[in-house]
This record gives structure tokens, sequence and C-alpha cells, in this order.
């Protein structure tokens, strides 16, 4: 039996700046690290980058006053409503700063018991004992404290209503319907990330004037800043104490090329992507963790779709249910090889959840890469393609 699964490698790499070569460094990093552990690689490895040195290569940065100006660009002299932000100083409290300073006054809404990545201010026992209804009642945040006392975060030990107050000297208020922020202004910036759409389409049926979502925030350049098309601010975190450092430009040029270049060293067709955020959920605290937009905003052709894999276990207790020993073996080998090409609906593959590929093996990434001192922003995946008939 080949005893080989899945290996996922941090590779650790230099300290990345602006205008640094990052297909050289990365494949540079890969094509070293095989030689110094004595392994070769193979097609259809993967190599995953993650999004922040792609951007600090690219020096993809903005200041405080760059957003600020945008946002004013955009709003003029106006009392502005923002709606959803998510808890953390990492990611927002940057663009907390730039939009409060571009507009003439600003009204935070934030959603309770947490934020849409599970950030929270209480916990769903507290909010039942409570009495309050989460779908009609609204709250400032004086009234908030008032109700529920101690609200602080759970890990950060941060009062979120009390620091985004302070950081933007700006009025908060708590509710979970998007157009109570009506009730204060029809000019209104949605900041939430993966239900903005919808937030904002509620938002303009409830009559608001003019509403626009995060993504439309530094979605082009600004007195020399840098820019996300696609996505504006959102994505980005904390660089400095005035500016922010921005979800990549052109990642799907960076991992073409880097494809190419690790063809051109190696021989071999290595699948490349870049990640963020693995898109997984905390099960004791409850946090999803990917508050970047996408977790992979680009990726190489060999990672498109879903796995289409059948469930061993089921097999096991079933199918192959009379065999064991090599006998077991080889016709579950047999299965694998013989599977249909759409396993959808089929109760072979039940409970394999088909996620995006892309989605696991940012998740993968960033589980081995980490988010403090590691120094591996630079992922080796071998034989994920392979399964137990291989």
């Amino acid at each position: 039996m080949d005893y080989q699964g899945t290996i996922s490698r941090g590779v650790r790499a230099p300290i990345i700046r602006q205008g640094d070569d990052l297909v050289k460094i990365t494949a540079d990093c890969v094509v070293g690290l095989a030689n110094q552990g004595g392994f070769s690689l193979q097609d259809k490895d993967v190599v995953a980058v993650t999004e922040a040195v792609l951007a600090r290569a690219q020096g993809n940065y903005a200041t405080v006053d760059q957003i600020a100006k945008d946002v004013s660009e955009k709003f003029g002299d106006e009392t502005v409503g923002l709606v959803f932000p998510i808890l953390s100083r990492n990611r927002f409290s940057m663009v907390l700063k730039g939009i409060a300073k571009g507009v003439k006054k600003l009204v935070v809404m934030l959603s309770y018991p947490s934020d849409e990545v599970g950030n929270s201010f209480i916990t769903p026992e507290k909010l039942i004992e409570s009495g309050v209804n989460p779908y009609t009642d609204v709250f400032t945040g004086r009234e908030f404290h008032e109700k529920f006392g101690d609200v602080s975060h759970t890990f950060t030990g941060v009062d979120y209503i009390e620091y985004y107050e302070k950081t933007a000297g700006c009025e908060v208020i708590l509710a979970n319907n998007p157009a109570e922020i009506l009730k204060y202004t029809s000019h209104v910036i949605c900041a939430d990330i993966h239900s903005r759409f919808r937030t904002k389409k509620l938002i303009e049926k409830a009559g608001a004037k003019k509403v626009i979502t995060l993504d439309e925030i530094l979605n082009k350049s600004v007195d020399g800043s840098g820019y996300n098309e696609t996505y504006g601010v959102l994505g980005s975190n904390l660089a400095t104490e005035n500016s922010v450092k921005l979800f990549p430009r052109d990642a799907q040029k960076f991992v073409n090329e880097l494809q190419q270049e690790l063809l051109k060293r190696t021989g071999k067709t290595i699948e490349c992507m870049v990640y963020g955020d693995g898109a997984f959920k905390d099960p004791v605290c409850g946090i999803w963790e990917l508050a970047d937009p996408v977790a992979s905003p680009a990726f190489t052709s060999g990672l498109q779709g879903k796995p289409n894999e059948i469930k061993l276990k089921y097999l096991a207790d079933n199918d192959l249910a009379g065999l064991s020993g090599e006998e077991a073996i080889s016709a579950m080998k047999e299965m694998i090889k013989n599977k249909e090409d759409d396993l959808v609906n089929n109760i072979k593959s039940q409970g394999t959840t088909p996620r995006q590929l892309t989605d696991l093996l940012a998740s993968l990434s960033d589980l081995t890469s980490g988010s403090g001192d590691k120094g591996t922003p630079i992922i080796l995946i071998q034989n994920y393609f392979k399964n137990f008939s291989m």
C-alpha cells in the first residue's frame, strides 16, 4: 500500500517589499524547498500564495485621506449611513476612519447579536433570555449597553460599539433591518461583505436616494492610491495607523505567470492560486473566517470545479461489507476507478460536501500558513488530487 496522502507544506519566504518579483521569489522558494527536502515536484501539485504578499509586492495601498476623498466625491456634503460593518480593528478601523472623514456626519448601524462573520456582542442564549426581538428591536449604543451590560468581544476584549464611536466620532445604532438606517439618512454605504447586494437591494427598495457597497470605494485610483477594480476596499487590512493594504490586483496574471515559470524550471504543470481567508467556521466561537470577499481571487484552470468523490465509509459499510483485507482494498480501488463522472445526488457520494476546489484549497492553505509569525506565505500542496486507487 502507498501510505502517502495529501501533504500541505508551509514554504518560508523572505520579507516581500513593493516592486519585488514575486513570481521569481515564489519559484525560488518552492524549488528550493523541494531540493532541501529531497522530494520531487509533480504535475497537479498546487502552489498557493497569500493575497497579502501579492498586494505588498504590487504596492496596493491607500491612505485614510484617499479613502475619504473617494467617499466625499461620491456623496458630497451629506450625512451617510454605514450599514453592517464587521467588527474588526484589522479589517475595518482604517476604512471606517476614511469614510467618517469623507462625510458630513456618519451613522453606523451594527447587526446583533453578531456581525455577518460571527463576531459577537452577546451569546444567542443571552439574546433569547433578554426577551428582545432581533428582527424588530432597535437600540442606540447606550441603550444596548444598558440592556446587555458588558458586550466586549470574547477573544479581543474590545467593546466594538465604543471602539467604532471613538474611531469615527460617529453615532452607533444596532438593528437587523437594513431599512432602519433610512430614519437617519437616505445616503448609505453597505459595509457587509457576502450579503452586500441583498442589503443594497433592500435599502434601495425602501426608498434610499443613493446606496453603494464597499467594492465601489477605491475601485479606481485616487490621487495615486492603490485600488481594486472588482472589490474596492473589500478584503483590505490595516497596514499602518493611516493606511490599508488592499486586495491585490491582476491576480490572474500573476498565477498564470507563476505556472509558466514553474513549468520552465521543473517541466511539471503545477497549479497555482492566490488565497485569502479560508472558508471555514470555528465550531466553538462561531466565527466564520471568510472576511475576504472570496477565498481565492485567482487560480489556474486546473483548479476549476468541485471534487467528484465517493464516500469510502459508506461503501465499506454497505457495498463491501462482506469483504476484508486485500480483497476489500482491490474492490474499493475498482469502484473508485469506475465511478460516475457526476456523482451529484448519488448515495455513494453522500456526505462528501463538494465545495469549490479553490475554497477547500484556500482553507487548507490558510490553516497551514496561519496569520501570525510562521513566515510561510507560500503553500505547497501535493497529492491533493490523488485518491485511494492511485
